[in-house]
């Protein structure tokens, strides 16, 4: 046998075996890259209620134990329905309830809107009166480090809390992102339905807020059943 067959022989067990072990270190560990994926989601859902500091660090165990402790995965059906996650419907719409002391205190709203250069996706969540915005966050975006990417900073994040997505008449507007300051670029009496914009991503801020406007009008009714009973509601049960 010629040195130069031996030579690619050996050349194709060596890749064989470098395939094996990367095959074999991936299936390792896709179950932790799974578990990863799901404490940042759960994460930036405990933030988006402010139940977690966003510049400290949790533990995995913590973030479980306290998302479990505090947030239900339910449904809302084209009604405004709150339905159970095991007896919802293909139409139904995912939801999330933040519950303390047996109380709904905010409800949030799964966020996956265009952005410049792909998918912005996100949680913004409500508070029980269906129209003040408790937190906004992003946990997946696309978008250019330093001018849109800006929308994964605190800074802006939480320029979102206190918003409304109601006018003055309580009629839905949704949440926009003004070109630049708010205070200087809107009008006094809309301005509770704006938030500070990015410095040279006003395409960023014209696609998200369009995303947002898109995926709240689909909870508005769900939102309104929120204006009409802003009390303490109960916990979902089928059909309620």
């Amino acid at each position: 046998m010629s040195g130069r067959i031996r030579s690619l022989i050996f050349a194709a067990v060596l890749c064989l075996a470098c395939s094996l072990l990367l095959a074999g270190a991936s299936a390792g560990l896709k179950a932790r890259q799974e578990r990863n994926i799901a404490i940042d989601r759960q994460r930036n859902l405990l933030k988006s209620v402010g139940l977690v500091e966003p510049d400290r660090s949790y533990r995995p165990e913590e973030i479980e134990a306290l998302f479990q402790a505090s947030i239900q995965a339910v449904w809302a059906d084209s009604a405004g329905r709150i339905i159970p996650e095991s007896q919802h419907q293909p139409t139904d719409l995912p939801l999330y309830l933040y519950v303390k002391d047996d109380c709904i205190k905010a409800f949030i709203v799964p966020i996956d809107s265009r952005g410049l250069w792909g998918r912005i996706k996100g949680y913004l969540a409500l508070e029980d009166d269906g129209s003040t915005i408790a937190g906004f966050t992003v946990y997946s975006h696309n978008e250019t480090p330093g001018l849109g990417g800006e929308i994964e900073q605190n800074w802006f994040q939480k320029n979102f809390v206190g918003k409304r997505i109601t006018d003055r008449n309580g009629n839905f507007v949704s949440v926009q992102i003004a070109r630049g300051k708010a205070a200087t670029s809107v009008e006094s009496g809309a301005r509770a339905n704006y938030v500070d914009g990015i410095s040279g991503a006003s395409l960023t801020g014209k696609y998200l807020s369009s995303g947002l406007r898109t995926t709240l009008s689909r909870y508005e009714p769900m939102a309104i059943r929120f204006r009409k009973n802003p009390t303490c509601a109960t916990p979902p049960s089928a059909g309620g």
